[in-house]
């Protein structure tokens, strides 16, 4: 049944029981039965039973929110943010599910991915591992919007209305000690923190509609001002201290970038004298810890002037490391880079590399790539162009890099035909 003929609106409420997890932060169910209208539930449990209101009606399904429980997962827990409820922030997922129940959430969902999308028969037993630290305390990098009143907030769920807040728990402590969050904003359409792994903490504004000329700071692009701290910042991983831009791309969980390099190493192994491309590359960190094992030719391939500088400035002590910058699929399409190549680190932004980049790749010849996924649907997606051109998956990882949220980092090992 369609919603219109279900005569549902959005803020009905309908009583439904909770099905498996979604990649989204949702569970499944449906209204009418096995194969009724789907609905996706956020705020429940697997198993549950729930009241539901509805926030979004779509052709083919609808979405909503668990707004009150009669029969209750024993993973639900309490979040200990009191805006992680319907209707408050959308920043966290799960915070209603337990530290072990999330871990087992994110499997499901990966496993599911990789199976329905990725075409896999096999998916190595995957299973989500945490990282060093708790559930809280752990995001270096945040970003809160301005509301119309100048109070700073995060936003809902599939929204831009911003929600105020008193701090963000899962914040780093050094971001929750800052001011940000008890004072209004003129004229400020964000205010971003960051507290590195170095050490730094840094405060930045992004200007509104009418900014205010004492405040912004022409040498941050006109419309970003420095407020505290320093325009760079120091990073620790991976054996090195990184000089990193505030507003440049890092990994967000002090433990991530450690965690990932381990498992890339671990599964290129990486030889002496083997050629290796870093695309995607940002300020070079797979390309670090390649170069130093290789001693060999490594290339990063990086498209945000931000992140080349950056690549450029922390791997100017490497030995044969070129840093190019480009679009990778242009990069590889136009040959600024060519084989022959022994390994591959692809770490795509949330979208994946697609299908041109995939299959550029995989004509380039390497033993075998080392896939970084921020999100398990894009990782999928390639995976079954990998597979299509006769590759297989030979290892899968995956960690817990964003507690508290649907969202999980994946490190895939793909291997050419024969191998």
């Amino acid at each position: 049944m369609s919603p219109a003929e279900l005569d549902l609106v959005e803020g009905d409420r309908v009583e439904v029981t909770v099905g498996a997890p979604a990649h989204g932060g949702h569970c499944v169910a449906r209204i009418g039965g096995e194969h009724g209208q789907v609905v996706f539930v956020r705020h429940a449990l697997p198993g549950e039973r729930v009241t539901a209101e509805i926030t979004e009606l779509h052709r083919g399904y609808l979405r909503a929110d668990a707004v009150a429980v009669h029969h209750a997962s024993p993973d639900r827990v309490t979040p200990p943010c009191p805006y992680a409820r319907p209707g408050a922030c959308g920043g966290c997922d799960l915070q209603h599910v337990s530290p072990a129940a999330q871990r087992e959430w994110k499997t499901a969902v990966v496993r599911e991915l990789l199976t329905r999308m990725g075409g896999l028969t096999d998916t190595l037993g995957v299973q989500v591992q945490p990282l060093p630290g708790g559930l809280l305390g752990w995001r270096t990098r945040i970003r809160y919007a301005v509301d119309a009143a100048d109070r700073p907030g995060l936003l809902k769920h599939r929204s831009h209305e911003v929600v105020p807040i008193d701090r963000c728990r899962i914040a780093h402590p050094a971001l929750q000690a800052l001011d940000v969050t008890a004072r209004t904003w003129p004229d400020v359409s964000a205010v971003e923190a960051v507290a590195s792994t170095g050490g730094d903490v840094t405060v930045f504004a992004r200007a509104g509609s009418a900014p205010v000329e004492s405040m912004l700071d022409e040498t941050h692009g006109g419309d970003r001002a420095l407020l505290d701290g320093s325009a760079h910042v120091r990073e620790l991983a991976a054996g090195r201290e990184w000089d990193v831009p505030a507003e440049g791309f890092w990994q967000i969980h002090p433990a991530a970038a450690d965690t990932l390099v381990a498992a890339v190493l671990e599964l290129l192994e990486p030889r002496p004298g083997e050629v290796s491309w870093d695309l995607y590359g940002g300020a070079g960190l797979f390309a670090a810890a390649l170069a130093e094992r290789t001693g060999a030719r490594t290339t990063v391939v990086e498209s945000s002037a931000v992140g080349v500088s950056a690549a450029r400035r922390n791997l100017a002590d490497l030995h044969g490391v070129e840093v190019v910058a480009a679009k990778v699929d242009v990069a590889l399409a136009r040959r600024r880079v060519t084989g022959p190549v022994d390994l591959v680190v692809l770490d795509p932004p949330r979208a994946g590399a697609g299908g041109k980049v995939v299959r550029a790749v995989a004509a380039a010849g390497p033993r075998a790539v080392a896939y970084v996924a921020c999100d398990p649907a894009a990782l999928a997606r390639d995976v079954k162009t990998f597979t299509g051109l006769g590759w297989r998956v030979a290892a899968l990882r995956a960690y817990d890099c964003f507690p508290m949220t649907q969202h999980v980092e994946c490190v895939a090992l793909l291997v050419p035909p024969g191998r």
